[in-house]
């Protein structure tokens, strides 16, 4: 990354200078150390950021949030939906100055300094490490409940961590052996995914307004008041910490002034339409208290009474999909995140190298893949998620204060092909609405994540003080 100003770590050897080739805007491998080559476009990148986003909102939330608010827990979903546009629009401005891995990292790094950058860096690399092993047990939960709803003897508890284990590794293998693998299958299967509930939703949709089946009986959509429609907000953010994963991996984007932007914001706009629908859906079919006594298996139960068994199945194969789009760009974006605070100097530099034949980073790579894996054997990642959610949030706050920051000094690299109308105020809401939703988290959470943060810092004056990234590109 040329510009930085570090010094190698005592005993390290010198990094290989590389060269990067650029052809219409595609940097490949020439040498160890070089550049990512952007090898994936706008359907990729929307993948990445859709897929991530679409799970908990649709598999799991839909019955503990109408038990909350009622119907009004659409409104939930809504105002979830806009602080995480007021968060993608500063990330959009921000990665189209600066389209490089990263993400959250590199914008905090370059427009607050070294220590703030590398608080963040590291503990977003741990904190989509969490995630990930948190989507992967997901994976081994729901591919044992399909497993038990097909009548096949191989379900239940018993296998959730070993098919967890074993798809952890299979798509750590698939990354290794080049992104636009990867970014294929999340094409594939993103593709699958929104086809299905497409389909489910748009029966639903005409069930809930009496087209098919039977008329529903309306209720009243703040049966318990406003004040739970945003506390249940709170609750379900978490289903929009998917588009900054798009940032991090900037540095594989093709056109990335125009990709970036379009991604990010494309992907909130995309999921948090399909979750408003789908509580619409499940309160029509059932009614919100009715709805809430199936907790975390609500839409299996109304896909059932919609088209009985095989309706169930289908959920269930939509919430498989969904946890292997999620998992397969976490483990991507997580190598990133090291690859990005590795190619800085803030962990050692050996992790940015990359694999010539295959133009990826293994060793950032096998950096994401083992603790995810360690983790993942343990089964107990529930609470994980959530500081996962917590760390997101610090950095998504931290990134509008990047914006107003970088805005107020305007060096002379920065030329972004995509600005922030109204910057100051999207900017300021955005990190208030990021650091207000952080107080809605459970006092563990909280203080796992800032357990996480302060060691973060704790390894940057020991290890990489003598950084210097303010202004460097």
């Amino acid at each position: 990354m040329s510009g930085s100003n570090h010094t190698n770590r005592a005993g390290e050897s010198p990094e290989t200078v590389a060269t990067p080739t650029n052809t219409d805007d595609e940097t490949t491998t020439t040498e160890e150390g070089s550049e990512l080559e952007r090898s994936i476009g706008l359907v990729g990148g929307l993948s990445v950021g859709i897929g991530t986003m679409i799970g908990a909102g649709i598999f799991v939330f839909p019955g503990i949030a109408a038990g909350e608010a009622g119907p009004a827990a659409a409104g939930s979903f809504a105002i979830g939906a806009v602080v995480a546009l007021l968060v993608a629009l500063p990330a959009s401005e921000l990665a189209t100055a600066m389209p490089k891995s990263g993400g959250g990292y590199y914008f905090v790094s370059r427009a607050l300094g070294a220590l703030p950058g590398a608080v963040v860096g590291l503990s977003v690399w741990l904190g989509l490490v969490f995630a990930t092993a948190f989507y992967l047990v997901g994976f081994g939960n729901y591919a044992a409940a399909v497993l038990l709803e097909a009548g096949v003897g191989l379900g239940g508890a018993s296998v959730v961590v070993p098919l967890a284990l074993v798809f952890g590794v299979l798509l750590t293998g698939l990354n290794l052996f080049g992104t636009e693998n990867a970014a294929t299958l999340q094409n594939y299967v993103v593709g699958l995914l929104l086809t299905i509930l497409v389909l489910f939703l748009t029966y639903g949709g005409l069930d809930a307004l009496g087209v098919v089946g039977q008329p529903s009986t309306p209720e009243s959509f703040l049966p318990f008041g406003p004040l739970p429609m945003f506390t249940t907000a709170a609750l379900v953010f978490t289903s929009y910490l998917g588009f900054a994963q798009v940032a991090t991996i900037a540095g594989d984007i093709k056109d990335p002034g125009r990709n970036l932007p379009l991604a990010m914001v494309g992907s909130v706009l995309t999921v948090g339409l399909l979750y408003i629908v789908t509580i619409f859906v499940a309160t029509s079919a059932f009614g919100s208290a009715q709805l809430a006594t199936f907790g975390e298996t609500a839409m299996v139960e109304v896909a059932r009474s919609f088209f009985g068994v095989p309706g169930a199945v289908l959920i269930l194969l939509a919430g498989l999909l969904a946890t292997i789009s999620s998992a397969n760009a976490s483990i991507l974006s997580t190598s990133r995140a090291v690859f990005a605070v590795s190619k800085d100097a803030i962990i050692p530099k050996f992790a940015s190298r990359m694999n010539l034949k295959y133009g990826t980073p293994h060793v950032a790579l096998a950096m994401a893949g083992g603790p995810i894996l360690v983790l993942t054997a343990s089964g107990e990642v529930a609470i994980l998620a959530e500081v996962a959610s917590f760390l997101h949030l610090v950095m998504y706050g931290l990134i509008c204060v990047a914006l107003l920051a970088i805005r107020r000094d305007e060096p002379g690299w920065y030329d972004p092909e995509f600005r922030v109308p109204a910057a100051t105020f999207v900017a300021v809401v955005g990190a208030l609405a990021s650091f207000v939703m952080i107080a809605f988290m459970q006092p563990i959470s909280r203080r796992v994540g800032a357990a996480i943060m302060i060691a973060s810092g704790v390894w940057y004056k020991y290890y990489a003080s003598d950084v210097s990234l303010k202004g460097a590109l």
